[in-house]
């Protein structure tokens, strides 16, 4: 927990600071030939074939990093031969993409399958539509539950969750100035936030990369502040920091509460984690295809460990900030189950988005994210279930079992849920 002694801390986060990276898996010849092999797939013509031609492939000869590539992608592969069978016309030039249905993948003959297909791939492993959506209504019910709370402290007790969460976004007292003063003071408080996570490192994770520390928040400049740019990161590299660039063009949509959570996910214990270790770990590019949804399910997380840890202790505005930024993660997955297995409409999927959080994410707004969801089916679900499958396996742990399930979700880069321990998992 937060309370951890000075000196536990400062130990702790020594450690954290020399290690130089996590080292690189040594590729063997087995691994090699293995890429060798998953570099010639996108020139057979069908998944069967492409599956057919990593038959050969064993997984002795394989470091750790080259084994999850074969893992994951015969696993896939063998989803997508059943996928471009069930609903045949879609697009095979990498993972397998549907043909896009106007209300969702229903509409199409073996759209039930097909779905639950799509959010095992994405997942990496089986996920019963049925029991996500019930998952999701779970976790929006509870979460609504805690905004409450908060929200009637802070004085708003009127209107549902989503009305409230619209008014609290647009009452000017936690408004930056729009200026440039404003934006200045908006980044230095979120690299304070950021200097926080760097002291909660030893405790939530143990050693990390040492590039993961030398990161920070910056502003994008005027120039991208001006053609629209949104915010982006970029990677530590040997001679360069990395860092979060933050869009505050519209900086009156972000109030004060509502930047930490986004230090946790975008910086650390988020991206700037993970996507470091995965680099290092070298999986092949398909890998990083089929599993779309882990870093961003990592970086949710990351910001639940945060706030477990106590980051918002004393802070309800900026644990309702934190709440507002889940909420945005489990409608969004509500809202695609709810579209693609419940058959819901569009106008019913907004209605959700309204009454549940209220207020977009800064970069996504309601009917840009609905098409979005509409289109890809299972995405947004994956994304919000590897979450909640990385916090099914850490719940209840502290200390080293905590440092240890967390190294094992990160060691070697993203990877299907079906290879990490599954401890108390609900869905």
């Amino acid at each position: 927990m937060i309370a951890l002694r000075r000196r536990e801390l400062l130990g702790g986060l020594a450690a954290a600071t020399v290690l130089p990276a996590l080292p690189a898996l040594g590729q063997s010849g087995g691994d090699a030939s293995l890429r060798e092999a998953l570099d010639g797939l996108a020139t057979l013509p069908d998944y069967e074939t492409r599956l057919a031609g990593l038959e050969g492939v064993g997984l002795a000869s394989l470091s750790p990093s080259a084994a999850i590539d074969l893992r994951t992608i015969r696993s896939a592969l063998a989803i997508d031969s059943q996928l471009a069978r069930l609903v045949p016309g879609g697009k095979a030039d990498g993972p397998y993409r549907l043909p896009r249905s106007s209300e969702g993948i229903w509409q199409q003959a073996n759209g039930a399958a097909a779905y639950a297909l799509l959010l095992e791939r994405h997942v990496g492993e089986r996920v019963d539509p049925e029991a996500a959506h019930r998952r999701f209504e779970r976790e929006a019910a509870r979460l609504g539950a805690r905004a409450d709370r908060l929200m009637r402290a802070a004085g708003f007790a009127k209107g549902d969750v989503g009305a409230r969460f619209t008014a609290m976004f647009a009452d000017p007292r936690w408004h930056y100035a729009d200026d440039d003063a404003g934006r200045d003071a908006a980044v230095a408080d979120m690299n304070r936030c950021l200097d926080a996570a760097r002291w909660a490192l030893p405790a939530l994770i143990g050693l990390v990369p040492r590039a993961s520390l030398d990161v920070s928040v910056r502003r994008i400049s005027r120039a991208d502040e001006a053609a629209g740019k949104q915010g982006y990161r970029q990677l530590p590299s040997p001679g360069q920091s990395g860092a979060y660039f933050v869009d505050l063009k519209h900086i009156r949509r972000r109030p004060r509460w509502s930047l930490g959570s986004v230090v946790h996910h975008e910086l650390l214990p988020g991206h700037m984690v993970q996507l470091p270790i995965e680099a290092a770990a070298n999986p092949h590019p398909l890998r990083i295809a089929y599993l779309p949804a882990f870093s961003e399910g990592w970086a949710i997380h990351a910001e639940q460990l945060m706030a477990d840890h106590g980051a918002w202790r004393g802070k309800p505005l900026d644990e309702l900030g934190h709440i507002h930024w889940l909420l945005f993660r489990v409608v969004r997955g509500l809202v695609d189950t709810g579209i693609h297995h419940r058959r819901w409409s569009v106008a019913r999927a907004r209605a959700a988005l309204d009454r549940l959080q209220g207020v977009p994410a800064y970069f996504a707004p309601f009917d840009m994210d609905l098409d979005r969801i509409v289109g890809d089916p299972a995405v947004r679900a994956a994304e919000a279930l590897v979450w909640l499958g990385l916090a099914d396996r850490a719940r209840g742990r502290r200390g080293v079992a905590l440092r240890r399930i967390n190294q094992q979700i990160l060691a070697g880069g993203r990877k299907p849920l079906s290879l990490l321990p599954n401890i108390g998992s609900e869905v």
